[in-house]
């Protein structure tokens, strides 16, 4: 396929389709299926938790208020460490103490995460 065709697919296809496109190399296909107007939170949970997927795309999802109200979108973008630092840091401030601590002692993001994860853990504690 083309990558024209591929972006009509994005935009027209089902969820499986959308699947199969948001895998693809191309990041003016994987910004074309987080644009598609069919997508749901939960294809947009895994496209956040996908550590494969590129970063505006994360930025993307980011930006987006209505996916922004759903905490475990918020998680998965905080843990994902393609998500650019400072949408992740962003994300510190509205997540729970269990969150927190596995996001302090987690070695797959960034050291600033986890730095950020520790100082609002204090601050939850007091």
């Amino acid at each position: 396929m083309s990558v024209s065709e591929k972006l009509d697919l994005a935009h027209k296809g089902g969820k499986e389709a959308r699947t199969v496109l948001v895998r693809d190399s191309s990041r003016l296909v994987q910004m074309a299926v987080i644009q598609s107007a069919k997508i749901t939170e939960g294809e947009v949970l895994a496209i956040a938790n996908n550590r494969q997927i590129d970063d505006e795309v994360l930025k993307q999802i980011a930006i987006n208020r209505d996916w922004m109200k759903n905490y475990q979108i918020r998680v998965a973008l905080a843990n994902n460490p393609k998500t650019p630092l400072a949408e992740a840091l962003k994300q510190v401030n509205y997540l729970k103490q269990r969150e927190l601590t596995a996001l302090a002692k987690s070695r797959s993001v960034s050291r600033a995460m986890n730095i950020a994860a520790e100082q609002r853990l204090r601050q939850v504690k007091k």
